[in-house]
């Protein structure tokens, strides 16, 4: 059954639902690529994506790594940014409440911490903020000294962590997980049934570059996260094994820059999708590739978008 567009005419449905939360698409904007969300409001129509996750929060503000921390790969980027970013605090008091001045967006906070007691701090005075859909929990950023990724390659920990913030969340509880593990299905596992309401994956790979010349790393961090088309495969890959390894809900992410490659991560399992790397050469990425969906959806007479999670044909 096709759904009323905008202008009356049915249309395809491009709903989807991610833990409980409903999204107009399954096109969100991925963390750390798209600052706190109102820096692109004069380039991207917000209220046409599913919905956007802000750049990873942490209990105090973080300076992040000295430069230069992005570099330009063959068919990628690497970044080592080290998780900048204002702190929760401010996040609640400062840039939250213009977000919830805009209509009909749908709202994610990445949670970063240190230790599980950072965590537990953070998701705290992020509950006293209104218009917060869910979280997502950062156990998988590799340009840090200690945390975020130590916590994702370590069942354990990753079990402690999860039920940690699962207990002081006042929301769903997005687990993004690192593809730098012997078995990402093992971990999507292991959090689930910590309290995982979803799983986002992947976040970005280890890597390096050094620049001929000067015989010198690239990134002052010496190694790096790798993203762009680069990475796609793996992490298509890497959704298909989680989903067949999980019950939860499964956003997919790695090197997305066509509708052509939501509909892949889709038919390999995920609900929904993450943009991130794409932002950076078009920072108007996320809704054309919105529009693309909608399109290609038309094209295949597909009436409900949400049909096609799983639906890899394997014949």
């Amino acid at each position: 059954m096709m759904a009323i567009t905008g202008n009356g005419t049915r249309g395809p449905d491009l709903t989807v639902s991610v833990a409980g939360i409903q999204l107009k698409n399954p096109v969100i904007a991925a963390s750390g690529t798209f600052g706190y969300g109102m820096e692109f409001e004069d380039v991207v129509h917000l209220d046409k994506l599913g919905g956007l996750v802000v750049k990873g929060l942490s209990k105090e503000p973080m300076a992040g790594n000295p430069p230069p921390r992005l570099y330009e790969t063959a068919a990628g980027m690497l970044n080592a940014i080290g998780l900048q970013n204002i702190g929760a605090r401010a996040f609640v008091e400062e840039k939250l409440p213009a977000l919830r001045q805009k209509k009909n967006i749908v709202v994610f906070a990445n949670v970063f911490g240190y230790t599980r007691e950072d965590y537990e701090r953070t998701i705290e005075i992020l509950n006293e903020g209104e218009g917060i859909a869910a979280y997502e929990l950062n156990v998988s950023c590799p340009n840090t000294a200690h945390g975020g990724i130590q916590f994702g390659s370590d069942p354990r920990l990753l079990d402690e962590v999860v039920s940690t913030a699962k207990h002081h969340s006042q929301r769903p509880l997005i687990v993004k997980l690192s593809p730098n593990v012997t078995s990402i299905a093992q971990m999507a596992y292991v959090a689930q049934e910590a309290g995982a309401d979803a799983v986002s994956l992947v976040n970005t790979f280890v890597a390096m570059a050094i620049d001929t010349e000067t015989r010198k790393p690239r990134i002052s961090n010496i190694t790096a996260g790798l993203s762009g088309p680069a990475i796609k495969p793996i992490a298509v890959r890497m959704v298909y094994d989680v989903a067949h390894a999980v019950r939860i809900p499964v956003i997919g992410m790695g090197g997305i820059s066509t509708a052509a490659d939501v509909v892949e991560f889709m038919l390999a399992g995920a609900t929904a999708v993450e943009i991130g790397t794409a932002s950076y050469w078009d920072p108007c990425a996320t809704e054309k590739i919105v529009d693309e969906l909608q399109n290609y959806c038309e094209e295949h007479e597909i009436a409900r978008v949400a049909e096609l999670t799983g639906a890899l044909v394997m014949e």
